[in-house]
């Protein structure tokens, strides 16, 4: 199991610990939910409350790009009031036990951009969980876990995907490791780089955004996945590489990416570029108390297959989507003010 470089952790000190968790507590207490208005309205006012450290990590994290991927450890996630790891994210009551650990990433997100989320996942929740669900242990999600999940850009078939994914570890006690990769420019021939900028490339949306997924389907979920439905009908071609041609970004998902038959050189550079990302690839086993932070077009990542034991014990994460630009993607959100891609 790899251990972060140190300039990609920012470990808390007690009192900075002791102090955010004291803060998002605060908060819980004043909101409704992960989705009360005043409070995602109130975000950035509420994260200059952070410890400064904190801030001037994440900031730096976000402008200057110096890494891909970075944890902030340390926090303090009280155990007994969490409770034990649910059987099933459907259900659960809002605001949940664990409502100030959704404060956690959402305030981290603030600090970023813009959280959201899609109406097509987990029902339009804008923090989601990852933990194990027994009916989908050999699916390629987050609620897997005996299958491998492969690496990917998160969203890759979507063009709003997110900028950043905040991951709260609430418990990890087998130590299950995330995996992150990621491409450095100058390793492919230029040939090869010029077809992976070029829209060569098919990309299917993963299922967790599929009906099978969400709860039970009713007359006005017809409209909820519609966008996800013309997206796999229409099967435009997007590029694997894009932005600066000497640190490329990366949008990727191997499990559900195709390349024309008729198009071997496409095929040619896209194996070469999975198999850099792959000779390069790292385990992170986040700690309970740990953050980690993705640069979604910098670093791919996935996850370890394990074997669950559904008794409450079992890994569980907090995860937000995050955006620099919430504007972006308004002719697909049903206001300005909601945070909800469908």
């Amino acid at each position: 199991m790899d251990t972060p470089p140190v300039d990609h952790v920012l470990p808390l000190t007690p009192d900075e610990a002791r102090r955010t968790a004291e803060l998002t507590i605060r908060v819980a207490e004043r909101y409704t939910g992960d989705d009360d208005p005043a409070l995602l309205l109130d975000l950035p006012r509420i994260a200059a409350d952070l410890p400064v450290r904190t801030q001037r990590f994440l900031r730096t994290f976000a402008i200057d790009e110096p890494t891909g991927y970075c944890v902030v450890s340390g926090h303090l996630f009280d155990q007994d009031r969490i409770g034990p790891t649910p059987e099933h994210w459907r259900g659960r009551p809002r605001p949940n036990r664990e409502f100030p650990e959704e404060v956690l990433v959402l305030l981290y997100a603030a600090l970023l951009g813009e959280p959201f989320g899609w109406t097509t996942q987990q029902d339009g929740r804008l923090v989601h969980d990852i933990f194990p669900v027994r009916s989908h242990e050999n699916d390629q999600l987050g609620l897997g876990s005996k299958e491998l999940l492969t690496w990917h850009t998160e969203d890759a078939f979507h063009p709003h995907r997110g900028d950043y994914l905040v991951l709260a570890s609430l418990r990890n006690p087998d130590q299950v490791a995330t995996t992150v990769g990621s491409y450095a420019g100058g390793v492919l021939s230029d040939d090869d780089v010029e077809v992976l900028f070029e829209e060569r490339f098919h990309i299917a949306p993963d299922e967790s955004h599929l009906p099978k997924n969400n709860s039970a389907s009713s007359g006005g979920d017809v409209e909820r996945f519609a966008t996800i439905e013309r997206l796999i009908h229409e099967r435009r071609p997007v590029a694997a590489l894009f932005g600066p041609r000497q640190e490329p970004y990366l949008r990727l998902d191997p499990y559900f990416m195709e390349v024309p038959e008729d198009d071997p050189e496409a095929r040619r550079a896209l194996d070469n570029l999975i198999a850099v990302v792959d000779s390069g690839l790292r385990e992170v086993a986040l700690e309970q108390g740990d953050c980690l932070v993705v640069n979604n077009h910098r670093v791919v990542h996935g996850r370890v297959p394990f074997t669950a034991r559904y008794d409450g014990t079992d890994r569980w994460l907090k995860r937000i989507n995050v955006t620099h630009d919430l504007r972006r993607s308004r002719t697909m959100r049903a206001s300005a003010g909601n945070r909800l891609i469908g």
